[in-house]
């Protein structure tokens, strides 16, 4: 199976220890240090990469494709997203299996907080500010911290889908989605379903 972007390689070890043989690809040099670091192996190996341009190599070659925890939308064009999507069709055998979670547009949109705060077990205070631009699909999110740990900022942004879209999208590519999920819940996705897990099956 192919574990991507695959980040600090926290699934893919777990998969490859499960008896599972594993490609793992990310774009962060510095994540796969951390994942090198975790242990590599006949039944797993990490490679850097930029998956909207998968490697040839590994046309049609695996059982199931994971994509997992939100690590989709967060290219400026949506053209981009659509070429990681029909890279990661390409890499799978006919009857093969993608597996895709990330948030969900209805659902978020459905219980959309211009922002909130926290407190940590430490006592740091988190809050957070969102945007929506209904044209362009991006969420922005500016993140801002307080504790006894240091203080920070950050400002990220991500473009959200509906299950309809991605769907209709992956169709294209010659993936049916079968399942759709509510996030992990083991529940079929709704309206109000901030995240969502699709499953799609390659065409024979």
């Amino acid at each position: 199976m192919l574990d991507c972007p695959c980040g600090q390689g926290r699934h893919a070890h777990l998969l490859a220890e499960a008896g599972f043989d594993v490609d793992a690809l990310d774009y962060s040099e510095a994540l796969l240090e951390v994942a090198r670091a975790r242990g590599t192996s006949r039944v797993l190996r990490y490679a850097q990469g930029d998956m909207r341009v998968l490697p040839k190599k590994w046309n049609g070659r695996f059982d199931a494709v994971l994509n997992l925890f939100t690590s989709f939308g967060f290219f400026d064009l949506p053209s981009d997203d659509f070429r990681v999507l029909e890279g990661f069709a390409r890499m799978l055998k006919p009857g093969g299996v993608l597996v895709w979670h990330g948030g969900s547009r209805d659902g978020v949109m459905t219980r959309f907080l211009a922002r909130d705060w926290w407190t940590t077990a430490d006592g740091t205070v988190f809050g957070q500010e969102r945007r929506f631009d209904p044209l362009s699909g991006f969420l922005e999110i500016s993140s801002t911290w307080r504790g006894p740990s240091g203080d920070g900022e950050r400002t990220h942004r991500i473009r959200l889908y509906s299950a309809s879209e991605l769907a209709a999208r992956m169709r294209e590519y010659g993936l049916v989605v079968e399942q759709a999920f509510d996030g992990w819940r083991d529940r079929p996705l709704t309206r109000k379903s901030s995240e969502m897990l699709l499953i799609a099956r390659k065409d024979d």
